[in-house]
């Protein structure tokens, strides 16, 4: 038999093993959360993490860059996670998931996260070359109060704080931002296509907007508006976008456990993102509400509250916020 067979035969064998790693998942999960006196069941899952660590090993070593392996490390991290388990408090495992489970999430993300991104610079890319050549198409994506406000030489963001509060308006732009986050995260369900749709939509209109204000000569001030709520807004919606489309992905190619535990394992995982997400947000609509309308703040003080939120983001994600175990792989 040459390698390649004995490599296929090897993986097949280890996929026959599905229904295994399925019953200590379960198990897993039922002691993480309930106690249990019955010692036979706390030593079948101690079996169960051996087992466990010997297939995701076959499984690295035979499926790389399968959903096998994902599910696999994931199965191990979590049985791992009921056996060394002490007393639980909220402080810790809030510590736990932002140290330890959001790194490996967006480890998890990256590729997806490289994607969705490219997508939103290209709609962007696209939009902007399409007015700056065909201004008459602005109309597809600005209203007529918009367009009118820029022709008079002013942007439309003109005079906020005297017309709404910033208070008021920082909870209007949360609201806003969450709502558009989680339609470009459920909109990935549609097998990834959702992605594609509002990432390239939104970066249409972004290119779309700057060619047009440009064109009057604001391009400058609509850049001053944006920059320091907007590092962050657009990189979590790209985030959310790439946790749409690896959910998306699971139920394309689900791999040995199933469409439903694939979609499942994927919707864990990426929900931990879309947490970190949320809490982002909060911070971008502060920013928004309070900084971005407000004549008073110079545009190196803009420029330096968004990249300095962008490079906390980047931090809190990667666990570098909270010391280095969240480096460590699983």
């Amino acid at each position: 038999m040459d390698d390649s067979a004995r490599r296929k035969a090897l993986a097949a064998a280890l996929l026959a093993r599905a229904p295994a790693w399925q019953e200590a998942r379960e198990r897993a999960r039922r002691l993480a959360h309930t106690r249990t006196d019955d010692i036979a069941d706390a030593a079948r899952l101690a079996d169960d993490y051996r087992l466990l660590a010997h297939d995701l090993a076959r499984a690295r070593e035979l499926m790389p860059a399968s959903r096998t392996r994902e599910y696999l490390e994931n199965t191990y991290a979590q049985i791992h996670a009921a056996l060394h388990q002490g007393a639980q408090h909220l402080g810790s495992a809030a510590h736990r998931l932002l140290r330890e489970d959001l790194p490996a999430a967006m480890r998890w993300l990256l590729p997806y996260l490289w994607w969705t991104t490219l997508i939103f610079v290209l709609a962007a890319l696209a939009g902007y070359l399409l007015v700056e050549r065909y201004p008459d198409l602005i109309a597809l994506v600005a209203g007529p109060d918009m367009i009118a406000s820029v022709e008079r030489g002013k942007l439309w963001t003109d005079g906020l704080l005297n017309i709404v509060p910033s208070s008021v308006l920082s909870v209007q732009i949360l609201a806003n931002n969450i709502v558009v986050s989680l339609f470009a995260y459920c909109l990935g369900f549609l097998f990834g296509l959702g992605t594609l749709y509002i990432l390239g939509l939104n970066g249409l209109m972004l290119g779309a907007v700057f060619a047009f204000v440009g064109q009057h000569g604001l391009a400058g001030e609509l850049f001053r508006f944006i920059v320091a709520h907007g590092c962050v807004e657009l990189s979590v919606m790209c985030l959310s976008g790439a946790a749409g489309a690896a959910v998306g992905d699971a139920l394309v190619r689900p791999g040995g456990a199933g469409r439903m535990e694939s979609f499942r394992a994927a919707a864990m995982r990426s929900g931990v993102v879309l947490l970190a997400c949320a809490l982002l947000l909060v911070g971008a609509g502060l920013i928004e509400g309070f900084v971005s309308p407000n004549p008073r703040f110079a545009l190196g003080a803009r420029v330096a509250i968004g990249v300095g939120y962008w490079l906390l983001m980047v931090l809190l994600l990667s666990g570098r916020l909270f010391g280095p175990r969240a480096l460590r792989g699983v």
